[in-house]
């Protein structure tokens, strides 16, 4: 299985870090973010990886180049302009065959990933999205699912609660490709035509994401010793 990690994004929230690098490439312990993500990836036996790369991307290619040294095979999916996550995900079509996973290029979630893919596959979804069970939603939106673990609801932002939030790691199934359009968002455009067809493997593992200076700078300094 294939896994297409979402890097082509300004980072406009970590600005001024992000004027000449990606959000991506930004530094914890003295390795660009995107280094932990393909790491997390090799170490569970993903080994072939797409990367959507648009907003300084050589910055992204010229570090990582084919994967090699890193212990992966890399592709790069070219965003000439932004698309948005539905639409970088249809730019990648190309790489893309059966099942994958799609990851953000700016979060971590500690989930096993051969225990995610076992639960896609018994509750055959056109897509499944692990959840990561919080302290408060109030940034991120909630999402609801029912006692089968069908996604039923998205909450809006703004409400201050524990539960379920998108963790920014997804299997998806080839069908995916008839609801994506070439610019556009895969939260916002894609997720709601979805529900019915859509579940939420539910985790309490470690998750983070690094899209603002306060979840940054709480990272920053450390080694992702379980990666």
């Amino acid at each position: 299985m294939k896994a297409l990690i979402l890097a082509g994004g300004l980072g406009t929230r970590l600005r001024p870090l992000t004027y000449k690098i990606p959000k991506a490439m930004v530094e914890v312990n003295g390795k660009p973010f995107l280094y932990y993500l393909i790491k997390f990836l090799s170490k569970q036996n993903i080994k072939d990886i797409v990367i959507s790369v648009g907003y300084l991307k050589e910055n992204i290619m010229e570090y990582f180049t084919d994967g090699k040294n890193f212990g992966v095979n890399i592709e790069y999916a070219v965003e000439n302009e932004p698309l948005g996550t539905g639409g970088a995900i249809n730019n990648a079509k190309k790489f893309l065959k059966e099942k994958f996973i799609v990851m953000n290029g700016d979060t971590i979630f500690n989930i096993n990933l051969e225990d995610f893919s076992k639960f896609h596959e018994y509750k055959k979804g056109v897509c499944t999205i692990a959840l990561a069970n919080i302290d408060n939603t109030e940034r991120y939106g909630a999402v609801e699912v029912d006692k089968d673990g069908r996604i039923v609801k998205f909450l809006e932002k703004g409400i201050k609660k524990n539960g379920l939030i998108n963790g920014g790691i997804y299997i998806l199934e080839e069908e995916i490709f008839n609801y994506l359009l070439e610019v556009g968002s895969l939260e916002k455009d894609v997720f709601p035509l979805l529900i019915g067809k859509m579940y939420g493997y539910v985790s309490n593992s470690y998750f983070i994401d690094i899209g603002i200076p306060e979840y940054y700078n709480q990272i920053k300094d450390k080694c992702f010793d379980f990666i």
